[in-house]
């Protein structure tokens, strides 16, 4: 029973170790095809082959180093549907690298550096500093891996990666009159067409056209709704006047001392609301808010005119005292 839980355990272990998006970090070897990880890749992602649908860069690169000089180089991971991902980079032990943010040492199983770095978490652009050795120990090569993940949990079929192998050339090459030799270069591999062609997920196409429908629904159906409301208002505003006029004789009379002070405070709420009004469609409010304040602004100036028109409507017997 022991040595079945043991053998399940070390087979668990073989088979999480060779992920080079791994939160943990990428092994230095490849215990799934045998090799360097940087050289062979990670067998257990995307088919077990390189791919060019992620695109490897590797910037700040010099073409000539210098001796004991220290170089910024950013390691990118491009790809059309996934923007984070982990990479393995090493000189194979002839500088130094000092990780940056998200990054770290590589160590064996022994505790020993081979002069690799790699990602500390799943991430992408990273920052890391390469001393060069302080001798001239001629070109430099170096080998990157790297990954761009799904976010899914485990190593599968839809992660892709690609190697990307370079070199530095040594001290003796440069000039210091030679322009193109001191400047920076960014290195890459892969198929940079691939990154506007990304699969289409039917389940998100699906839930893209719903989410349109159901916003055009609402935005038709506010319309609809305070446009028929404005109607009706104005539709019943007329009809009552025009009720008022023909059967009851015109609107009643308001004495002076009540129709001023009236006016005055419908004149005030009638400015106030057309002040608003003006904000909203200068602000770009939603067309139901707009309707609305448009509504309440011609009811208040309706109001206005109601008063004047009392105002100057003769007094009847009932309103004399």
């Amino acid at each position: 029973m022991k040595s079945r839980l043991l053998l399940v355990l070390v087979l668990s272990v073989f088979l999480l170790a060779p992920v080079v998006a791994n939160p943990n970090g990428p092994p230095w070897t490849n215990p799934m095809g045998g090799g360097l990880t940087v050289e062979t890749g990670c067998t257990c992602h995307g088919g077990g082959v390189p791919s060019n649908d992620v695109v490897v860069s590797i910037s700040g690169v010099p073409r000539a180093y210098a001796l004991g000089e220290s170089y910024d180089f950013t390691i990118n991971l491009q790809h059309a549907s996934y923007a984070n991902g982990g990479f393995l980079l090493t000189d194979y032990g002839v500088g130094t690298f000092t990780p940056g943010e998200g990054t770290q040492i590589v160590t064996e199983t022994d505790g020993s550096e081979p002069g690799a770095v790699s990602q500390s978490a799943p991430s992408n652009d990273w920052i890391v500093t390469w001393t060069a050795p302080s001798s001239d120990v001629g070109d430099v090569s170096f080998s990157l891996a790297g990954n761009a993940v799904d976010g899914l949990a485990g190593a599968n079929e839809g992660d892709n990666w690609n190697l990307l192998s370079f070199f530095i050339s040594s001290p003796e090459s440069m000039t210091n009159d030679d322009e193109e030799n001191l400047a920076l270069r960014t290195i890459s591999v892969g198929d940079f067409e691939s990154l506007f062609v990304a699969e289409e997920n039917p389940e998100a196409i699906e839930a893209e056209r719903q989410a349109e429908i159901a916003d055009n629904f609402f935005t038709n159906g506010n319309l609809f709704y305070w446009t028929t409301l404005a109607i009706i208002l104005i539709g019943a505003v007329v009809q009552g006047e025009f009720y008022e006029r023909r059967f009851g004789g015109g609107p009643t009379h308001l004495d002076m001392r009540l129709a001023v002070p009236q006016g005055i405070r419908r004149g005030i709420l009638s400015l106030g609301l057309l002040l608003v009004l003006g904000w909203a469609v200068d602000d770009g409010q939603p067309y139901g808010a707009v309707l609305v304040l448009g509504m309440l602004t011609l009811w208040a100036m309706f109001g206005v005119y109601r008063t004047i028109v009392q105002a100057r409507a003769d007094p009847e017997h009932h309103d004399l005292v």
